[in-house]
């Protein structure tokens, strides 16, 4: 025990909880202090000795000094350390890591502890914020003059509709936000990494528009209250109005340049105020709630005060006659300003109600724009926003009964400020409260929305925006200048009524949006998907996004259509321009699962031939002469693309690398980093893998065994054709041939093997001429079908298709020409059938000779292969074994090898007459003879490939690829 707790003494464990208990420390093992538990410290230049290591100075702790605080660590493992949190266990600190992008490697390394802010409960970080940003200017300047348009019941209907559909999105909220730690853009932040980088910024950026255009309708209603209680500070009057089509007393409104004036003026004052003390308004703003909160009790108190004309004409009191009077609703047009007018432009109905009444119940994100202040982000988030959501809907519905029982229906249209007049004790109180409150909100707004788009700019995704980026701590100048101008220019159009339709559909796109997040993640259900707000279901957050787009189409069809269209430009642009790299959203846990679906629902069996799909195989580098720097072939993409139809299907790009796999892991990944790259580069719809094995040879074998899943496998092996093996002197390349066309035969896999991929056109080399098939042996109709996605091809699609069949005699031609007509008509291909007569075990050629060119390789082949044979028995005889090769046994019969390279002969004679012109020709693959040496049957492909540019050598699999039924 003693010399347990005096090793735990010299590890520095001593502060560790769990080693508290004397059972425990009874268990310690042996000590290894480089894995268990080492001393964090900060490694400077002066820690460090000679050698870049740190050395052991005493006094940071090292073999005799004085241990500084020590933090636990898991095995060493810093990053996995950060990762599980268990760093929170000693008090340190880590900082918050930004999601990574393709390519990026991301460390995770604690510094130096910094000391914290204050941090904020639910009630202060939470519930405030959401409650003076919900109650605004809409409840004071229009809430009465909607309950007299809209009449009670219906003003019941929409503020039940409204506050249901931010109550829906709160609880979609509250689970999002609780399935992990938020980091700064609120909303933004939610959306894009549930919804992908491309959503996240669409929606982000018209939040952004949202919030600033909201700064301006802000600026407009207290500069409205403001000329409202005072109208001698106008610079411009109007008066006048009619109601109902006869004359009223004169009314006098509002002009829109005095609007115009003072609102630029207020916006201007406020980026002064933004600029030099965002510190000192976040620490005021939760006093702007307190004249709000006071200014709705005295409106209270001045509901239930009120009598008959009192406090001015055409109050009558709580009354239930009043009540029944403004229970229907009475649409009526009005002038720009809001006063009843049968002449008036302006047409009210429910759905033009929604979209300036919305606004007022917008506010719900302000509590996750704070997350960062939060002591308990989970706990505060959820209870905070929603009791915020429930309360300012109640107090509205409590509302609309009273005002609709206080007034006639002509005061509630006529008097806009309502809420002053009957308020207690007396009116200026209100219009204090009223300028304050708005004043404070859109301080919100125009310090809120700069950090929004700051927020986008620092992830990096769209270069148009590396104007606004900041760095961390630093605050948003040119993000809050801009802000400003978006501001001034809604506050130049000086109508509220026409810019609060704006802004509720860009929070009505925000909030479609949360909602859509949480429908998507809980639907899926992923593993790591874990909220701790558990009042959530996939099927009430499908509920709220279906409300808010009828909600967007109630209020103006047409506004809708320009927002959403400018969502979809914006994430267009993204897709297009941006630089969006994997956030983990939910739409990849999407395609992971629709994928896993489809392929369980595929299947282990056999597909039909109507949906099969070529599924190439692609070997880069099979004989291993490209550049280290080159990955593949250059035109081996363009040929792979040209097996699919309009692009649909996918290719497998195959390398492999000799040697050791714990030597060359790392190696691979690089290498299957950059032929990823290539694939991009050539815009090819397929993936990269890299395998490492002793020799290519074992290799191949294991690939073309285990690659894919289900009927997901390569069914095709595409690879170049080995022109440079006699050239190069590559005796190892005949037996690596062989073995890869054997590996194939054996695992059901066809081949396709490119002669002349140097010359292979791409997508911009339009070729004329023929596309001739040399049809020797069944293969399924593989040949043919290729031939026709060659033709989909724009490079291709000029050519027209010839199809060569070879008889044994002269009375079988036109038959065999019948068949293979009727044939190909049946299935939908059109081509000239021409049959051609090749005794094929003729030593002598009964009509004609072949080419001069034909017959010196042939002669040559002759000889080489004569040589050959010639060396491997004088091998055999001096060493007393069996004729080998390639380290096998072998039985040659010296006629038939001279059979097969008379065959070739005519083969490549006949295809050299009739398709020397042809675009590219397609012909069988013979199988290699299972006796012959693989130096014998190099020669056989030599000779049959000898002076043809453009050749596909073509073997099919056990099965059809083509049918002719429906």
């Amino acid at each position: 025990m003693e010399k347990a707790a005096a090793n735990i003494v010299r590890w520095g464990l001593t502060n560790a909880p769990f080693l508290r208990c004397p059972l425990l420390i009874m268990d310690l093992p042996p000590p290894i202090p480089n894995l268990l538990v080492r001393e964090s410290k900060v490694v400077t230049p002066g820690n460090l000795d000679s050698d870049g290591r740190e050395g052991l100075n005493p006094e940071n702790g090292g073999a005799n000094g004085p241990y500084r605080e020590h933090k636990l660590e898991l095995f060493g493992f810093d990053s996995l350390v950060s990762i599980l949190g268990l760093k929170s266990m000693t008090g340190e600190q880590i900082p918050s890591v930004s999601s990574p992008r393709d390519g990026e490697d991301v460390s995770i390394t604690g510094g130096q502890p910094k000391p914290s802010d204050v941090k904020m409960g639910t009630m202060m970080g939470v519930f405030v914020p959401c409650l003076q940003s919900i109650l605004g200017i809409i409840y004071y300047i229009r809430f009465s003059w909607i309950v007299g348009m809209g009449g009670i019941g219906e003003s019941l209907l929409l503020v039940s509709l409204c506050g249901l559909c931010t109550l829906l999105t709160g609880i979609s909220l509250s689970a999002i936000a609780t399935n992990g730690a938020m980091k700064g853009g609120g909303p933004y932040y939610l959306i894009g990494r549930a919804l992908g980088p491309e959503v996240g910024v669409s929606i982000g950026l018209c939040f952004f528009l949202g919030n600033a255009v909201a700064g301006a309708l802000y600026v407009l209603g207290a500069v409205e209250t403001f000329l409202k209680a005072l109208p001698s500070a106008g610079i411009f009057t109007e008066t006048t109005t009619k109601v109902n089509g006869t004359v009223s007393e004169p009314i006098q409104s509002i002009s829109t340049h005095d609007l115009q004036i003072y609102g630029i003026v207020v916006t201007i004052i406020l980026c002064f105020i933004v600029f030099g003390g965002v510190k000192m308004i976040n620490r005021v703003a939760p006093a702007f709630l307190i004249p709000v909160l006071l200014s709705i009790f005295c409106i209270f108190i001045g509901l239930f005060l009120a009598k008959k004309d009192d406090p001015a004409p055409g109050v009558t009191g709580l009354s239930l006659e009043s009540f029944k009077d403004n229970w229907n609703s009475h649409y009526q047009n009005t002038n720009s300003a809001g006063i009843p007018d049968a002449e008036g432009n302006v047409q009210w109905n429910f759905h033009a109600l929604v979209g300036l009444f919305f606004p007022a119940v917008t506010g719900i994100m302000a509590g996750s724009n704070r997350s960062a202040s939060l002591k308990d982000t989970q706990r505060s988030i959820p209870i905070g926003t929603l009791a915020a959501t429930l309360t300012t809907t109640g107090l509205y519905l409590v509302s609309v009964l009273l005002f609709g029982s206080v007034a006639t229906r002509d005061k509630l249209l006529t008097d806009r400020l309502l809420t002053a007049t009957i308020a207690w004790p007396f009116p200026a109180f209100i219009h204090i409260g009223i300028i304050l409150s708005t004043l404070g909100a859109a301080l919100q707004s125009l310090t809120g929305a700069p950090r929004l788009l700051a927020a986008i700019s620092n992830d990096d995704i769209l270069p148009v925006l590396n104007y606004f980026k900041v760095a961390d701590g630093s605050e948003p100048y040119m993000a809050t200048l801009f802000t400003a101008f978006v501001c001034m220019g809604c506050v130049i159009i000086g109508n509220l009524d026409l810019i609060t339709p704006t802004v509720t559909m860009f929070f009505l796109l925000c909030y479609s949006g949360v909602n859509l997040s949480c429908f998507l993640l809980d639907l899926l259900d992923a593993p790591s998907w874990r909220p701790r707000w558990k009042f959530h279901h996939w099927s009430l957050s499908l509920l709220g996004a279906s409300l808010c787009i009828v909600i967007m189409f109630l209020i103006s069809w047409s506004f809708t259509v320009v927002s959403l269209a400018l969502a979809s430009l914006i994430y267009y642009y993204v897709s297009i321009k941006g630089k969006a790299g994997d956030w983990g959203d939910g739409f990849k846990s999407a395609y992971f699962q629709l994928a896993l679906r489809s392929l369980r629902s595929l299947g282990a069996s056999q597909v039909h031939p109507k949906n099969w799909y070529p599924i190439p195989l692609v070997f880069c580098r099979p004989w291993g002469k490209l550049p280290e720097n080159v990955p593949c072939h250059p035109k081996l993409a363009d040929f792979a693309n040209c097996m699919k139809k309009k692009g649909r299907g996918m290719s497998i790009f195959i390398n492999i690398l000799d040697g050791d796999y714990h030597e060359r892991a790392e190696d691979a990944k690089a290498a299957c980093k950059q032929l990823d790259t290539y694939i991009n580069y050539k815009n090819c719809e397929g993936v990269a893998e890299i395998v490492v094995a002793p020799n290519m040879t074992e290799g191949f074998r294991g690939v073309v065994q285990t690659m894919g899943l289900g009927n997901l496998k390569p069914n095709i092996v595409v690879m170049r054709y080995p022109e440079i093996w006699r050239r190069e002197n590559l005796q190892e390349i005949p037996a690596r041939f062989v073995g890869i066309i054997n590996d194939c035969i054996v695992a059901n896999k066809a081949v396709v093997i490119v002669k002349g991929l140097d010359e292979w056109p791409n997508e911009y080399q339009r070729q004329y001429g023929t596309i001739d098939l040399y049809w020797i042996v069944r293969d399924g109709g593989l040949m043919l079908l290729l031939s026709q996605l060659l033709l989909t091809k724009e490079s291709f699609e000029s050519c027209k298709i010839q199809v060569f069949c070879i008889a044994e005699e002269d009375s079988d031609a036109e038959g065999l020409k019948a068949d293979v007509k009727k044939f190909l008509y049946d299935l939908r291909m059109q081509a000239e059938v021409i049959v051609i007569t090749i005794k094929s075990w003729d030593v002598q050629p009964e009509g004609g000779s072949p080419p001069d060119e034909s017959m010196e390789a042939f002669t040559a082949a002759q000889q080489r292969v004569a040589d050959y044979m010639a060396e491997i028995k004088a091998t055999a005889k001096k060493e007393g074994t069996p004729l080998m090769a390639d380290g096998k046994p072998v039985i040659v019969n010296e006629q038939q090898v001279e059979k097969f390279l008379y065959t070739t002969l005519k083969l490549n004679s006949t295809i050299l007459r009739y398709s020397r012109m042809a675009a590219v020709v397609l012909v069988s693959l013979p199988a290699p003879p299972t006796s012959h040496p693989a130096y014998c049957y190099m020669e056989y492909m030599d000779l049959l490939v000898d002076n043809l540019p453009r050749l596909l050598m073509v073997r099919g699999y056990r099965r059809d690829v083509v049918t002719l039924f429906t």
